[in-house]
């Protein structure tokens, strides 16, 4: 039984059982498992009467709703290789993904999407709008196409942190294996039980690990709840009461934030007791603590983190994190208060997870083992290889590009990387980010900005500049004033040896966003296209400090 047909089965299961909801501001509303497959239905109907056939490909430009699921499951049940798109990108890159992808329609979630591909690109394909596709009741138990290991199931564009994004084939044996292990994990910390587990969702489905958690959601006993506007994350979440939900380090570094400004806020002893807490369970000062530390930490459990638990989510079980780095004080700092955070390493090129935390093991500051069936090594340079059956076959119409990563049997991930002697694993930083000062030596920026941030978190984002210059600077974001990012740097470059400290910085009044092509989809720089945009200023920074 293929995992496109678990999911049906789980449908056909749970017809009477609510499966899928979203969130909105006057409530939640939710659909069954057999109000879903109805639909399911009716999409597949349309995308026949478009002549599609099995193989064709398909754009999917919409944000995360049940009827995008719904239309997600049809063109995959129909035998279509998917190619999800994310909404909030630039219509000229999405374009140019359609053109490359050779895709035969776009379903596009509204007319203003619709509307700005065609003055982008008035040459690219048929496109529909998502709800037509629902206007005529339709069959709900078909049987789905045949799915062999080795059918491509969907083309998933890279984030191209430089360069252009690169279609990454991912198939039907590839999604197969990454779903039986991240339902063997999940099984560990969810255990035994009859009622769904309840999970929140608010990550866009056109990446691949999230893509992977709404398959896994649909093929387990859950209810899974979409975000349907991201201004009101939190009362979301609140209103969602998830046991479980996937993240990214930004998120989670907020919601940090704020609980460390509400405690701040209430003051006096409650303060007090906080901080002398989260000295030795954030910090890990434990060999500096005292009496006065240790009680308050057992105060807090007794008396302060049960109720920070219950505003966060009363249900929840965990946090999961992956994309990027997440700082080891903040994991620490869920810990302490009691909500263990899951940490997970993968690229698109490895559908999503490559490892995965087991709960009952939880490392601060590690990823991680390698989940089963798939082996990871250090290559040169400590770059992480990986094989196994969650490795893509290769990049879309680009040998060349798949020849480079794929060799000996071993993708080449382009992540430093280290694993210890209980096989978890730490990334360091990307490849092709390293800064190589002229004086030779060799720096990751990743660890740097990561630190600077904590030591500014007023600040949005950090990138650390210096190749083949003399000496490290720093471009940041945010609202803050020239004297804190200046007593910050000096902090940290404390503890840095000479060649990894910042000498030079510029505070700059422009943001980082997605739209200006400055990050990417999901929020990483976009380095390149930073040192383009700002070379003068780059330039000028450096220019100075050498006078």
């Amino acid at each position: 039984m293929s995992f496109l047909d678990r999911i049906i089965a789980r449908l056909i299961k749970s017809q009477q059982t609510p499966v899928l909801g979203e969130v909105r501001a006057d409530g939640i509303v939710t659909i069954t498992g057999g109000e879903l497959l109805a639909q399911i239905g009716a999409a597949r109907q349309f995308l026949r009467r478009l002549s599609l056939h099995p193989g064709d490909r398909c754009g999917l430009l919409a944000p995360n709703s049940i009827r995008r699921v719904a239309m997600d499951m049809a063109m995959q049940s129909e035998g279509l290789v998917i190619v999800p798109l994310y909404y909030r990108q630039a219509a000229g890159e999405l374009a140019a993904m359609i053109r490359d992808s050779g895709a035969a329609h776009i379903c596009c979630g509204d007319e203003e999407l619709r509307n700005s591909l065609r003055e982008a690109s008035p040459d690219l394909p048929p496109s529909f709008l998502l709800d037509e596709g629902f206007r005529r009741a339709a069959n709900s138990e078909e049987p789905v196409q045949a799915l062999p290991d080795s059918m491509p199931v969907t083309i998933v564009y890279t984030s191209g942190t430089s360069g252009e994004p690169k279609g990454v084939v991912l198939t039907a044996g590839n999604v197969a294996h990454v779903l039986d292990c991240t339902d063997s994990r999940l099984n560990l910390l969810m255990g035994q039980r009859d009622e769904p587990e309840r999970i929140f969702h608010y990550l866009p489905f056109s990446f691949a690990a999230s893509w992977i958690l709404l398959l896994s959601a649909l093929s387990r006993n859950s209810l899974l709840l979409l975000s349907t506007d991201l201004n009101r994350l939190p009362d979301e979440i609140r209103a969602a009461q998830p046991e479980y939900f996937l993240n990214v380090p930004t998120l989670l570094e907020r919601m940090r934030r704020r609980i460390e400004e509400q405690i701040a806020e209430r003051g006096g002893i409650i303060r007090k007791l906080f901080d002398r807490a989260a000295k030795i369970s954030v910090l890990g000062k434990t060999g500096d603590s005292g009496v006065a530390e240790r009680a308050s930490l057992l105060l807090c459990q007794a008396f302060v983190f049960p109720k920070i638990r219950m505003a966060v989510g009363p249900r929840l079980k965990a946090l999961i994190c992956g994309s990027a780095p997440l700082a080891v004080e903040t994991q620490r700092f869920f810990q302490m208060l009691g909500i263990p955070v899951l940490q997970s390493y993968g690229l698109t090129e490895t559908t999503g997870p490559c490892t995965m935390d087991d709960p009952r093991t939880v490392e601060p500051g590690h990823v991680g083992t390698a989940i089963s069936g798939v082996e990871m090594k250090l290559g040169a340079n400590d770059e992480i290889l990986v094989r196994g059956p969650n490795v893509f076959p290769g990049y879309w119409k680009r040998p060349e590009s798949t020849a480079q990563v794929l060799r000996n049997g071993w993708f080449h991930t382009g992540d430093q990387g280290e694993v210890n002697d209980r096989g978890n694993w730490q990334i360091i930083g990307r490849l092709k980010n390293l800064i190589i000062l002229n004086s030779g030596h060799n720096i990751a920026p990743e660890p740097i900005e990561e630190n600077l941030r904590r030591q500014l978190p007023v600040a949005e984002h950090v990138i650390i500049l210096g190749n083949d210059r003399s000496y490290l600077a720093a471009l940041i974001t945010g609202g803050l004033t020239e004297a804190k990012a200046s007593k910050a740097i000096d902090a940290l470059n404390r503890d840095l040896p000479h060649y990894r400290q910042i000498r030079a910085f510029r505070i700059l009044q422009v943001p980082f966003t997605i739209e200006s092509g400055l990050l990417t989809p999901n929020g990483k720089l976009r380095r390149d296209a930073i040192g383009e945009r700002f070379q003068l200023d780059i330039e000028e920074l450096y220019r100075k400090r050498a006078l």
